[in-house]
């Protein structure tokens, strides 16, 4: 739709005359600046946060919990504060430890991103709790999530990310169903924590 109008308007100075070159570049340019605004949205290449091999758990109807999972490397001393996303209405970062023979899961206030070293988030360990789901989470679709950081002076910072909903880990073989990870079904269902798979407490 904008070209016509360019070559209508351009059309009113006959002959390449200077003030035609002018304007021939200003459109350019301006055409150039509309075609890398959405490089611009997306993060630095510099910023404090490098986020890999992030995904979330599909979930099914009835569910009402499950988890989020990515790599985390910042490029100063940070710790991992908190997190929102509209798809929950409840969204914490959690800790999965073996004590003794049972498997235990909590809330933790905070986890520790050391400079320049990966911080894995993974089913088993640390990982992201997305509770009170508000649909359904499809295989295929993104969810916007927000991370909200804690420099080493005290300073908050947030980190937008669009994770991809999958039923496995990126590059993960075999299958896996969306309630296979028991602890965030069970967990979200019953809104605190209680049974996480077979023979497994909370």
């Amino acid at each position: 739709m904008i070209s016509p109008m360019i070559s209508l308007k351009m059309s009113r100075y006959p002959g390449p005359t200077m003030h035609t070159l002018s304007r021939s570049r200003l459109i350019t340019a301006f055409l150039f600046g509309l075609l890398a605004l959405p490089a611009l949205s997306q993060p630095a290449a510099g910023g404090p946060l490098k986020v890999e091999a992030a995904w979330i758990r599909a979930s099914v109807p009835g569910q009402a919990g499950t988890g989020a999972f990515m790599r985390l490397t910042a490029s100063e001393p940070m710790t991992l504060v908190g997190l929102a996303t509209p798809v929950a209405g409840v969204a914490e970062v959690h800790e999965m430890k073996l004590e003794g023979d049972v498997m235990r899961m909590r809330a933790i206030p905070s986890l520790t991103l050391p400079a320049g070293q990966a911080v894995d988030l993974k089913p088993g360990g640390y990982h992201l709790m997305l509770m009170d789901l508000k649909s359904p989470l499809k295989a295929d679709t993104r969810v916007p999530l927000t991370l909200v950081l804690r420099d080493a002076k005290g300073a908050e910072r947030r980190v937008d990310v669009q994770v991809p909903v999958a039923t496995r880990a990126p590059g993960a073989a075999g299958p896996a169903s969306a309630a296979s990870h028991g602890a965030h079904g069970a967990h979200g269902a019953q809104g605190a924590h209680g049974t996480h798979g077979a023979g497994h407490k909370h």
